[in-house]
């Protein structure tokens, strides 16, 4: 028995699944492991760049960062201070005093919420300090600044307020004043230093270690949180 014979050199009568599955595994591309391979590793280099990348960006940014989170901080002392002005005025011109007070979250607590409803600037934004209850006293929380009790307003300017301390002691220029190593105590900016408001209502920068004298005087206690 003769077999005509199709163009494509099949016989007639071959199986029509046998032609798809022909056709199909001519169609299907060659896989080439070494191509697969050659391209993970393109992909682990390109990660390995984008993370060298970011550590270099956020590194180099990270003086700048730190420098607004400063400023960030200043204002928040200033902001405290117009209310410790009018709190002044109205007690004879004495700043926020509570006897036997160990920290300074309970003389300041005074300020809330007759002279200020504000409670966020109480919490430093370079500290991990959670936020407090807005326009409610605080006297149970915690705060991130430390309080120079014992000011007068008509003092010559003398520190009233800073970011945490070390400690409550005097420093002169060149003692630690905040953390040198960026573990607590003192470390609302990690190792960059921290801010000092004074009693005429300007703010200094400072290193951790003090730039200038804070010496306490006759009649004033060095208050942390």
């Amino acid at each position: 028995m003769r077999y005509r014979n199709h163009m494509d050199g099949g016989p007639k009568n071959a199986p029509r699944g046998a032609k798809l599955r022909s056709s199909r595994s001519c169609s299907q591309p060659h896989r080439n492991p070494a191509f697969e391979a050659f391209s993970l590793i393109e992909l682990l280099v390109v990660m390995a760049l984008i993370i060298v990348l970011t550590t270099m960006y956020w590194g180099a940014n990270s003086g700048s960062r730190q420098k607004k989170v400063l400023a960030s901080c200043q204002d928040n002392l200033q902001k405290i201070y117009i209310a410790m002005e009018i709190f002044a005025k109205d007690h004879n011109d004495k700043f926020p005093e509570k006897t036997g007070a160990l920290r300074s979250e309970e003389p300041l607590d005074f300020l809330v919420p007759k002279y200020t409803s504000d409670t966020s600037v109480f919490i430093c934004p370079g500290s991990k300090d959670p936020s407090l209850p807005s326009g409610e006293p605080f006297g149970k929380h915690k705060i991130s600044y430390a309080y120079y009790m014992g000011c007068r307003f008509a003092d010559t300017p003398e520190p009233l307020m800073s970011d945490r301390q070390v400690d409550t002691q005097s420093k002169t220029a060149g003692q630690p004043v905040f953390s040198t190593t960026g573990k607590p105590p003192g470390n609302n900016h990690d190792k960059a230093g921290g801010n000092i408001l004074f009693s005429d209502g300007h703010v200094q920068r400072t290193p951790p270690y003090a730039a200038f004298s804070l010496v306490l005087t006759q009649g004033v206690v060095l208050l942390n949180p």
